[in-house]
């Protein structure tokens, strides 16, 4: 038995590749993104997919949730893959270099300068940094709450991220995760492989620059 998946309101058109997509295009997006996607890798593929996916529309849903389940399964932060595949599809090699440079590079200033604040002047124990965890934890739930509303549609797909949630809550580990990713994998495979595939997407392959 399987599900149809509820479509309240029709798929965007997806914007379609052209000469004008270039590495530059995708930096100064990434750059954007990098300064100011707060939170954790959940909540950083919140704001990629409304950037990416709802307002440039550079690929369509389905698109996304199946990088982003690619990425999951590799080892690495899930949120700086899924971006630099994201820009090698938009321009190249080029383009991915672009999109992690872009969007890594902000946080990885500001980090070394908030490592160095906090040493200099004891502020680790200042109930402001205390604060910002309060509202990246809200970040975080506000990005899985907006995912899960449009990727979860039907008992069937809600049941099975409950499920693989109680799971990776219950075992903690890294074999438990990539576990749950295989099972689930599986089961996606089982239960919707009768599906429909979404065709709006404009042939989104990797262009290797020969030069």
């Amino acid at each position: 038995m399987t599900e149809t998946p509820a479509h309240d309101d029709p798929a965007p058109a997806i914007a379609p590749p052209s000469d004008t997509h270039s590495a530059l295009e995708v930096a100064w997006v990434a750059l954007k993104l990098g300064l100011t996607s707060f939170g954790g890798p959940i909540a950083h593929l919140g704001y990629f997919r409304e950037e990416y996916v709802r307002k440039r529309r550079w690929l369509d849903e389905r698109a996304y949730a199946d990088l982003i389940a690619l990425c999951q399964f590799l080892p690495g932060p899930a949120s700086s893959q899924v971006g630099i595949a994201i820009g090698t599809m938009r321009a190249g090699m080029l383009g991915g270099l672009a999109a992690w440079l872009g969007f890594t590079l902000p946080s990885a200033i500001a980090l070394l300068m908030f490592a160095m604040a906090v040493d200099r002047f004891d502020l680790a124990s200042a109930g402001w940094v205390h604060g910002l965890k309060v509202v990246a934890v809200a970040i975080v739930a506000q990005a899985v709450w907006g995912m899960g509303r449009q990727f979860c549609t039907g008992r069937l797909r809600a049941t099975m991220a409950i499920l693989a949630a109680l799971a990776v809550l219950a075992i903690p580990t890294t074999f438990a995760q990539a576990s749950v990713i295989v099972v689930a994998g599986i089961a996606g495979w089982w239960f919707f492989r009768n599906d429909p595939i979404s065709s709006a997407v404009h042939h989104n392959t990797v262009r290797l620059d020969r030069r």
